[in-house]
Formats: C-alpha cells, sequence, structure tokens
C-alpha cells in the first residue's frame, strides 16, 4: 500500500532523500549508509554517486547526463538503471520528491 510519500520516478523527477533520512560516510564500517528511524541501508557504490547528485535542484535526466559524460555510457541506459534504483528506494521510503518552496 502506498503512502502519500511514494512517488513515482522519472526523468523529469527530482529525488530528494526524505528530512528523516541522512546520507553518511560511517568510518567505523568505511561504508556510505543512509540512516532513517530504526532502519539503515548500505547502498553500493554507484547508488551512492547517485545519491549524492540527488538534491532536489537536478531531475532523473540531469543526474543521467552526469553519470554517462563521467562514464563515457550510453544515457539511454544509464536513464533506465537510474529509474529503477531509484524506485526502488523510494518504494522503501528511502527517497522523496522535492517540492517547490513557497514563500
Amino acid at each position: 500500500m502506498a503512502g502519500p510519500r511514494n512517488i513515482s520516478v522519472s526523468e523529469a523527477s527530482r529525488p530528494v532523500l526524505p528530512r528523516h533520512a541522512k546520507l553518511k560516510y560511517d568510518d567505523t564500517r568505511k561504508v556510505w549508509v543512509i540512516l532513517a528511524p530504526e532502519r539503515v541501508l548500505a547502498p553500493d557504490e554507484i547508488a551512492v554517486e547517485v545519491l549524492q547528485l540527488c538534491d532536489g535542484k537536478r531531475n532523473v535526466g540531469d543526474v543521467s547526463d552526469q553519470l554517462a559524460a563521467k562514464y563515457a555510457a550510453p544515457r539511454e541506459a544509464i536513464l533506465a538503471d537510474v529509474i529503477v534504483m531509484l524506485q526502488d528506494l523510494a518504494d522503501k521510503g528511502f527517497l522523496t520528491e522535492a517540492r517547490e518552496k513557497t514563500p
């Protein structure tokens, strides 16, 4: 059952970690983790790189463009992989959509 915070990730989405979650480097374990209340997720190296680009300003297309240029890889393949990965995190409650700030 999807709650209101669940998003459907697309190329136009501007994903960001929700307020209750933090991407943090764990010095003890020497690994990146997403810390959320009563939950910890250790994303792989590629997921960490993608998440570091998910600042709520860039959309999924921008993130894919950046990664395709960095790794000289086909943009469509990167875009497809990024959408699947981010959708999985969103479904688990570790990702939300950036909202426009209203003054």
